[in-house]
C-alpha cells in the first residue's frame, strides 16, 4: 500500500486514513521511528497480548492463540 502525505510547517505529517485503519492505529498510540538508509520507517509500538485482547474483543479463541505462540 502506498499513500502520499505532506510535511507541515511544524514538521508534522498525517498518516492517511486507509493506513491508520489497516493498522488499527488510534489517537495516543506510539510509533517507533527509525532511519534505514534514506528511508524513514514508522511502525506501531509492539503491543502486549492483553492490549490486543482488549482491542479485538471476545471474537477470538485466545487459548488457541496462546498455544500457537508457545509452540513457536
Amino acid at each position: 500500500m502506498i499513500e502520499e502525505t505532506k510535511i507541515t510547517r511544524n514538521y508534522q505529517i498525517t498518516i492517511p486514513a486507509s493506513i491508520r485503519k489497516r493498522l488499527g492505529l488510534k489517537i495516543g498510540d506510539t510509533l517507533i521511528v527509525r532511519l534505514e538508509g534514506d528511508r524513514i520507517i514508522l511502525e506501531p509500538e509492539r503491543r502486549s497480548i492483553t492490549e490486543i485482547r482488549i482491542r479485538l474483543g471476545r471474537a477470538i479463541d485466545w487459548r488457541y492463540v496462546e498455544e500457537t505462540v508457545r509452540k513457536e
